[in-house]
C-alpha cells in the first residue's frame, strides 16, 4: 500500500482501487501546506470551481488544508457552458464557507474569436450550421464494443433538434479544437490574474486520467502551480469526494470539460468507456496482472482489456508532448 493506495499484483481489481480516504485527505492537506506557503511562497490558492467532481473535492481539499479565507473560488461561464455548474458550483464555495467571484468569459472568447473561428470550420462540414445550433466532438462507442481507432466525429444539432454526424477532415478538427481550446486558455489566464492580485497560488483540478492521457490543454487547464490530485484515478477522486460530503447531484453528474455547446461527456468526448472498468485494467496492468486474470475479473473478454490497454498505450505516447516541459539549449 502507497499513499493509501493498494499496488500488490495478486490483490483483486476492487482492493486495488482501494483508497484509504481519511488519510489521503490528510496527507494531501500537510502537502499543499507546506507547498503553497513554503515551496511557492504563496498566501493562499485559487482554483477554477467547475460544478464538477474534480475542482469540487481540491476546493474542499483548499479549505481543510489552508483555512476558508485563504481560498478564492472563480466561476467562470460563458455562453455556451451549462447554466447548471455555476449553480453547482455557487452552491458548494457557499458550503465550504470560501470566497467566490463569477467572471463571465464570454466576451473575451468573443474577442479572440474562438467562436467565429470555430464556426468556421463547423460550416465547411456542415454548411447550415448557424445561430441557433449547438456541436460537439466525439470518438467512436465503447472501447469494449468497437475495436476502431480514436477517429473524432463532429455531431451537429439543428435549431428543431435534429442530429447529424460525420467524421471530419483534420484540417476541420485541428481548426475546432484550437479554436475551443481558447476557453480554458482564458480561463487559465482569468485565474492567474486573481492569483496575482492576491499573491495566491493557482491549484490545478486534473486528475490522474486526464493527466496521463492528455485530457488537458496545454498552457490551460494544464497551467498551474500545483496539481494535488493528479496522482489519483478518477474512481478514486470520488473516493474523496464521497468522504469530503461533496453534494450527490455533482457527484452524480457525468463529467465533462463543458467545452461544446452540445454538451458531451468526458466518456464520449475522449475515454470511449467508464471510468470504473477503465481505472480497474489500467490499476491491474502497471500491477503485473495477466490480461487473463483481468478479464476473469470484471468479467470481460480478453481481447476486451486488450483493446483497452493498447488505447492507454497510444493515448500516452501521442499526448507526451503535453507533458514535456519547453525544450532548451545550453549555451555554445
Amino acid at each position: 500500500m502507497m499513499d493509501g493506495i493498494h499496488r500488490g499484483e495478486n490483490a483483486p481489481a476492487a482492493l486495488r482501487m482501494k483508497l484509504d480516504a481519511g488519510r489521503e485527505v490528510a496527507r494531501l492537506s500537510q502537502c499543499l501546506r507546506d507547498d503553497v506557503h513554503t515551496r511557492l511562497r504563496r498566501r493562499g490558492a485559487v482554483l477554477g470551481l467547475s460544478g464538477g467532481v474534480d475542482s469540487a473535492v481540491v476546493a474542499a481539499l483548499c479549505a481543510h488544508a489552508l483555512g476558508k479565507d485563504k481560498i478564492l473560488a472563480v466561476l467562470m461561464p460563458e455562453r455556451e457552458s451549462s447554466p447548471e455548474s455555476v449553480g453547482l458550483a455557487a452552491n458548494w464555495a457557499e458550503r465550504l464557507e470560501i470566497e467566490a467571484v463569477v467572471e463571465d468569459i464570454t466576451s473575451a472568447l468573443e474577442g479572440s474569436g474562438c467562436y467565429r473561428r470555430r464556426d468556421a470550420a463547423i460550416q465547411r462540414v456542415f454548411p447550415a450550421y448557424g445561430a441557433g445550433w449547438r456541436s460537439k466532438i466525439t470518438l467512436p462507442g465503447s472501447l469494449l464494443e468497437d475495436e476502431t481507432l480514436n477517429v473524432f466525429s463532429l455531431t451537429v444539432v439543428s435549431p428543431d433538434g435534429e442530429q447529424q454526424t460525420q467524421r471530419v477532415l483534420s484540417t476541420d478538427y485541428f481548426q475546432i479544437v484550437a479554436a475551443s481550446n481558447l476557453k480554458q486558455r482564458m480561463r487559465m489566464a482569468m485565474l492567474y490574474y486573481h492569483a496575482e492580485l492576491r499573491n495566491f497560488a493557482v491549484i490545478g483540478t486534473a486528475n490522474r486520467n486526464e493527466h496521463d492521457l492528455g485530457f488537458f490543454v496545454k498552457y490551460g487547464d494544464g497551467g498551474v502551480d500545483l496539481s494535488p490530485i493528479v496522482h489519483l484515478f478518477k474512481s478514486q477522486v470520488y473516493l474523496l469526494a464521497e468522504y469530503l460530503d461533496v453534494p450527490s447531484e455533482i457527484r452524480s453528474r457525468p463529467p465533462t470539460s463543458d467545452t461544446y455547446s452540445a454538451g458531451s461527456t468526458q466518456e464520449e468526448f475522449f475515454f470511449r468507456l467508464p471510468f470504473e472498468t477503465l481505472d480497474s485494467i489500467w490499476a491491474g496492468w502497471e500491477a503485473g496482472v495477466t490480461i487473463k486474470d483481468l478479464a476473469a475479473e470484471l468479467r470481460l473478454e480478453d481481447h476486451q482489456v486488450q483493446r483497452v490497454i493498447d488505447d492507454l498505450i497510444r493515448k500516452q505516447r501521442t499526448t507526451q508532448y503535453l507533458r514535456s516541459a519547453p525544450l532548451t539549449y545550453a549555451a555554445q
